[in-house]
């Protein structure tokens, strides 16, 4: 008989069911926008919120605008491990999705990426027994290190083989446990939320633009409370409830500022002369392009071409056929 499938401990509570629920809605919400996929300004900002507040979190790295000077390539006024630590940290999640949520070697990849240049076993597990302090106290003690290789093969197990279980709270599950597991001497914090959002990228795409880790920012203290609590009940819940809360509520704020947008003749034939080039077209042509727009919207369209000089017409009416300058 062959062994049981690992399972982390934890239970699916109508709480958790709820709160997965909300977030589909959400989602549903921003595939229903015509600009489902936020123009170039707010993703590049929403990264810099990410790359800034992950490593906020653990009491290090530059503000914002240090973040925003290191990805524009400009000089920054900061220690040289903090603008390591962002480079890293931006590298990380350029790759992200290049990554297998369950396999190990890519789990060791990415926390190279992160930590390459800041500690010597970079990409490697530890081979000391370690604890977590918080102030003057200890806590968490991790796992002994000859655990580690087989915890958390056992875990990315569960990540390939768990299709019961939803993938946002498998995101989160996983997130925890690479807490308590703690597999590196150093970066477990920054790897485990770089995992939970390259697990959510396999529910939806907008979650490559949407900074959970600036709401545990925001709600730091609850962040750690939520683990203590789970270590202390032996069970994921209480993080579990943290992060999809959190989850839900990054959502809901992308989603506030995904504006519909107002399209235009002039963004349409824009968007026609990329597809067009210098090749003739018809007005059903044009019209194809833009399935929800009307025979004489797109008559208008073309005639302001016309009358602008940006557009050549040969022939009358249905005929006529069009070209860019």
């Amino acid at each position: 008989m062959p062994a049981p499938t690992y399972r982390p401990p934890f239970t699916l509570t109508p709480e958790l069911l709820t709160c997965c629920a909300d977030i589909a809605r959400l989602v549903g919400r921003v595939e229903a926008l015509p600009n489902a996929v936020p123009q170039p300004k707010l993703r590049r900002r929403n990264r810099i919120r990410t790359v800034q507040a992950t490593l906020a979190i653990e009491g290090a790295g530059l503000d914002e605008a240090g973040v925003t000077a290191v990805l524009d390539g400009k000089r920054v006024l900061g220690h040289r491990t903090e603008i390591h630590e962002v480079k890293n940290v931006l590298a990380a999640y350029e790759r992200v999705a290049r990554w297998d949520p369950g396999s190990t070697a890519d789990l060791l990849a990415a926390h190279g990426v992160l930590m390459r240049g800041l500690l010597p076993d970079a990409g490697r597990l530890r081979r000391g027994d370690v604890g977590v302090v918080q102030g003057s106290r200890i806590a968490h003690v991790a796992p002994p290190a000859s655990q580690v290789q087989r915890l958390v093969e056992q875990l990315l197990g569960f990540v390939r083989r768990d299709a019961a279980t939803h993938v946002l709270v498998k995101a989160a599950v996983v997130h925890y446990e690479l807490e308590f597991i703690h597999p590196f001497t150093d970066g477990n914090g920054r790897l485990g939320r770089l995992w939970q959002h390259r697990m959510l990228l396999d529910m939806h795409p907008v979650f490559e633009h949407v900074p959970v880790e600036s709401i545990v920012r925001a709600r730091q203290d609850g962040y750690y409370a939520a683990l203590g609590e789970s270590d202390r009940a032996g069970v994921a819940n209480p993080f579990l409830t943290f992060a999809l809360e959190a989850t839900r509520d990054a959502l809901a704020e992308l989603l506030a500022e995904l504006r519909p947008l107002v399209v235009t003749g002039t963004d349409r034939l824009d968007r026609a002369r990329e597809v067009f080039a210098r090749r003739e077209f018809s007005r059903a042509d044009y019209a194809r392009l833009f399935p929800s727009l009307s025979m004489p919207t797109a008559s208008r369209d073309l005639r302001a071409g016309v009358d602008a000089g940006r557009l050549v017409r040969r022939g009358d009416r249905a005929t006529a056929r069009y070209r860019f300058r």
